[in-house]
């Protein structure tokens, strides 16, 4: 490394009298993989929308190869060669890959017709160059969430990008597809191109990063290079203080069973899935992308109800055909995808909280207002949420904060039955233990908890029993004690089992 490609000092950013960055200091040098780590609010993104010309710094300075830049717009940061990858992609669906590669530039014969030809060709030579199989003319809706990842790298790249800034790109991925995009990411470093990687998945840092910055509160903390760093070191700079327990699992009573599925079926999704869910009892569903986990707790929920097998709460049968039918029995579902399914973005954090519960706060036909700022005052504080005020807009909340406002909109529904899909995804450390230490304190209080997550370490921490799914079939359970990484990996890979009745009781056995 001998001089950095982007350079920034001292930067400072407010937004209406709140310090989003505070005097920061970033370099970044050609040929290296340099991470931002930071909780929630940290000011990851600003200042990442600072160096993409979204924001414009109050004071501080940068530097792009040694010379001073002020971007006014993200159209010049674009010029000046920096492109960035977000959490969720940004393609137009019903464009095929090379014409969302080169939107709004395509090469033309004569400055008048677009080269079609010539557009297709260039597409492929991008694609291959990044070792990528994939037909240039295939619409973009039907690529997989890593394939768009792919497409928008390509995209980068045709614009001569030499600093690619990407932002969590491995929390909708399987292992597989993670591994694919970390082969990518290290031939754009060995072939010069600049890269900040964003994420909460400390694993992914230690396995692609080469140095490591870390904001808190808005202000520079250090950089380290990965080298000779821990995991401990990495958390206690992050969040100030160490984090000993991460799953902070109390030890409760578990009492009698709430729910029960026998032989649960949603035809060409899952089948056969059989399993119970007692009081204050934490049932963790591991499972690799697409096992269909999600698929069993929608249809739990009402969502997409099941073709075939039977649903009991309480010992008594139920056919459970709609969301507000099971929020009437007692059951509350914390969606993986807090963006569409768990918030409406443009409202505010108190009319979200309080959406499930609009028919209890009207009379006449008029909600009660007073009514519906003390609840969602009061459920905003339980959850301690970060905000300006309860009427600040969810969309301008950072990830850990949204999460909890979906967290605060469910419970104060009081549910017996709580299904958490992937509580913790995308979400800092320190925000990951305040969920934890949340989850184990509703066990305490009885609730019948089942979450579903794709983190190993999670599953293992919080969870009294394991199911393990693969390819919408239940393959093993495992008691606490019982659950190790290996049997879970093993069993979310391998052979499925089936439930059947020995002498009144559950158990299960492999198919044959």
């Amino acid at each position: 490394m001998n001089e950095p490609i982007l350079r920034m000092t001292n930067i400072s950013k407010n937004f209406a009298g709140v310090q989003a960055l505070r005097r920061v200091q970033f370099d970044l040098f050609p040929g290296e993989v340099h991470a931002i780590l930071g909780e929630n609010g940290a000011g990851k993104s600003t200042l990442i929308k600072i160096i993409t010309g979204v924001h414009q710094p109050n004071e501080g300075e940068i530097y792009l190869n040694g010379q001073q830049v002020h971007f006014d717009t993200p159209l010049q940061a674009r010029q000046r060669g920096i492109a960035a990858i977000y959490q969720e992609p940004s393609l137009f669906p019903d464009l095929d890959i090379a014409e969302n590669i080169f939107v709004g530039r395509q090469p033309t014969r004569g400055g008048q017709q677009v080269n079609w030809g010539e557009m297709y060709r260039q597409a492929e030579t991008l694609l291959h160059s990044l070792g990528v199989d994939l037909n240039p003319k295939t619409k973009a809706r039907n690529l997989s969430v890593a394939q768009q990842q792919m497409v928008e790298i390509a995209r980068a790249l045709s614009v001569n990008a030499r600093i690619l800034i990407m932002d969590e790109p491995t929390s909708s991925l399987t292992l597989a597809e993670v591994a694919d995009l970390f082969r990518i990411v290290r031939r754009l470093r060995d072939n010069g191109v600049a890269i900040v990687f964003i994420s909460h998945r400390l694993e992914d840092l230690f396995e692609l990063a080469d140095r490591v910055t870390v904001l808190r509160d808005g202000v520079y903390i250090d950089t380290r290079p990965m080298e000779g760093v821990t995991r401990e070191m990495l958390i206690q700079m992050m969040v100030g203080r160490t984090l000993s327990d991460l799953f902070p699992k109390q030890t409760v009573k578990i009492g009698q069973p709430v729910l029960r599925v026998e032989n649960l079926s949603l035809e060409g999704v899952f089948d056969d899935i059989s399993f119970e869910l007692r009081e204050g009892e934490i049932l963790g569903m591991a499972g690799l992308v697409g096992a269909g986990r999600t698929d069993v707790a929608r249809t739990i929920f009402g969502i997409t109800p099941a073709t075939a097998g039977r649903i009991f709460i309480d010992g008594r049968e139920v056919r459970l055909t709609s969301p507000r039918q099971a929020m009437a029995l007692g059951l509350a579902y914390v969606p993986e995808d807090r963006q569409h399914h768990g918030l409406v973005p443009q409202m505010s954090i108190a009319h979200n909280i309080t959406l499930p519960l609009l028919n209890q706060l009207a009379r006449s036909g008029w909600i009660q207002t007073d009514r519906e700022i003390k609840m969602a005052q009061e459920a905003a504080t339980q959850m301690e949420v970060k905000a300006a005020s309860i009427w600040q807009k969810a969309r301008e909340l950072s990830g850990g904060n949204q999460q909890k406002v979906v967290l605060a909109k469910w419970l104060t529904t009081r549910p017996r039955i709580l299904i958490l899909d992937e509580p913790t995804r995308g979400i800092d450390v320190g925000t990951k233990a305040s969920v934890h230490s949340l989850m184990s304190q509703l066990a305490a209080q009885g609730i019948a908890i089942l979450m579903i997550s794709s983190e190993l370490p999670e599953i293992l921490g919080m969870s009294d029993r394991v199911l393990v799914m693969r390819e919408g079939r239940m393959t093993a359970q495992f008691s606490r004690e019982e659950a190790t990484q290996e049997k879970i990996m093993q069993a979310a890979t391998q052979s499925t089992i089936r439930a059947v009745k020995v002498n009144g009781q559950t158990v299960y056995l492999p198919h044959q």
